[in-house]
């Protein structure tokens, strides 16, 4: 595993006012898992769309070498026919296209302009084999969970006939199970010496998978580390991304816990296209003022579904139930309503829910309380500017400016203008979905900090996380959810993720 398949020389990337990339170095071996971390607008993503062509040569100054030789792509296309190919977080995948026309699309198997239907079909099952795929070529990719679209992700790469594979937060909207298995998929791959650049926040997966991690902090190379030679674990990663050690993961908290503030009883939910199917059964929960309380359970448990359909009813049909907030019942049905009544949403996805990706910071983060900003329908400008600078400096969102778009932030910044937004609409309650998925350390703690803030102001949090970790360090309580019902509470000072995952498997056995 010594030849070196990439180097990456003095790569220097600018943006305007932004030195997006200062003089990068980065060397890959073939056949290796080469790991690349850094916060949030380090200058990762930006990096690997220079080397897959995304960003094309004269846009930047360095050189790359593949296999010794000096390349110069225009485009995607050309990076791919040299083997490289990069798989994005979101994935781009056509939801109303099969499996093997995802695989094939933009390299189809064709003569004289006819696809050789018999062809692609054959290939795909090969490939399919090769990722762990059992589902039939013509299933279509709305048909399948995200963890299985990741895996038709790395069968397109493979028919592409993959030297090098860029992977970006390809766990991140993953349960542990498909998360594990999509691993020991990318250590097989290294086993036919396929290359692996990764890309990830979760910095178990780096300790257990990469041969090697190169840190960029600020658009600078920190350094470059070899995991049988050097002394790696967290905490230096941690320390080499954000410049000094974060010795507890999660801020304390003075906890001061009052009464309760906010309850849900008897709660059911019907999905919403398909009548008779009942997503939310009988869910019961309270949280009180100065607390955060945590929903735990695996993907596909119904938390977002319960989360959503609370907030104005903005999930499901035939919704029944009771929501009290001070001990007085309360009817949400709009989104309007729910703000109204002191009650936010951070949606688990920011970009096509959270963000209006086309605006600026300054607009984004004014928008569900402009009446504050406002008179007589009229927006004052300088008024709307101070509090957005405000929110930015609260927050620490690292951009240009307040005009800046948020469709060019990072994702965790992205975040930050989400909960700026909802912090800016003065709520009592804050419910956050996947408050963290795809951001790093660093931002983690700020956010953390930021909602220990709130409720030492008294307001009441609901954290619900797939990272077990993060609802044991920040919840004072948690409920444990399953296939649309609360199955079990828990302190969170009695809990750890194998009581939770304990209750879960028992729960589905008395299932079966």
């Amino acid at each position: 595993m010594s030849e070196v398949i990439l180097e990456m020389k003095n790569i220097i990337k600018t943006f305007p006012g932004v030195k997006a990339l200062d003089n990068v170095n980065l060397k890959l071996k073939k056949g290796e898992i080469h790991a690349l971390a850094g916060e949030n607008g380090a200058g990762k993503s930006t990096l690997m769309k220079v080397l897959s062509g995304v960003y094309p040569h004269g846009t930047y100054t360095g050189d790359i070498e593949v296999e010794g030789k000096v390349v110069e792509f225009k485009d995607i296309k050309e990076s791919e026919e040299l083997g490289i190919v990069i798989i994005h977080q979101e994935l781009a995948l056509a939801p109303n296209l099969s499996i093997a026309e995802n695989i094939f699309l933009g390299n189809e198997i064709e003569k004289n302009g006819i696809i050789n239907w018999n062809g692609t079909i054959n290939l795909t099952k090969d490939l399919m084999k090769k990722v762990g795929l059992s589902e039939h070529p013509d299933t279509l990719i709305s048909d399948i969970g995200v963890g299985k679209q990741q895996l038709v992700e790395i069968a397109k790469a493979l028919s592409k006939k993959v030297k090098i594979l860029i992977l970006d937060e390809p766990t991140s909207a993953l349960n542990e199970k498909d998360s594990d298995n999509l691993l020991e998929l990318i250590m097989e791959l290294k086993n036919h010496g396929i290359s692996c650049i990764l890309i990830t926040h979760k910095l178990n997966e780096i300790c257990k998978v990469a041969d090697s991690l190169t840190i960029i902090r600020d658009g600078k190379t920190i350094e470059s580390l070899d995991f049988k030679k050097d002394n790696i674990d967290e905490d230096r990663i941690v320390k080499g991304m954000v410049g000094r050690d974060l010795s507890h993961r999660y801020p304390e908290r003075k906890t001061n816990i009052g009464e309760i503030i906010f309850e849900i009883k008897d709660w059911n939910v019907y999905h919403p296209e398909k009548k008779d199917r009942k997503i939310i059964s009988n869910v019961n929960f309270n949280i009180k003022k100065g607390e955060v309380v945590g929903i735990s359970g695996l993907m596909g448990a119904g938390r977002t579904e319960l989360a959503m359909s609370i907030f104005g009813k903005s999930y499901g049909q035939k919704i029944k139930g009771k929501i009290f907030k001070n001990g007085k019942e309360i009817i949400l049905n709009s989104v309007h309503e729910a703000i109204e009544h002191g009650l936010a949403y951070v949606t688990e996805d920011r970009k096509k829910l959270g963000l209006i990706l086309d605006d600026t910071i300054k607009q984004n983060t004014t928008i569900t309380n402009l009446k504050k900003i406002s008179k007589n329908f009229i927006i004052d400008e300088n008024k709307e500017i101070v509090v957005a600078e405000d929110l930015r400096q609260q927050m620490k969102t690292k951009c240009s400016s307040i005009l800046q778009k948020v469709a060019n932030l990072s994702g965790g910044n992205q975040q930050k203008v989400v909960l700026s937004k909802w912090m800016f609409s003065e709520p009592d309650i804050l419910i956050l979905d996947e408050p963290t998925r795809g951001i790093d350390v660093g931002a983690k703690y700020e956010i953390y900090t930021i909602i220990n803030q709130l409720v030492e102001e008294g307001k009441g949090v609901l954290i619900i996380s797939s990272e077990l970790p993060e609802i044991l360090g920040m919840c004072d309580r948690i409920y444990i959810m399953n296939e649309g019902k609360i199955i079990g509470e828990m302190d969170s000072k009695n809990a750890s993720q194998e009581e939770i995952m304990k209750i879960i498997v028992k729960d589905k056995k008395e299932d079966n």
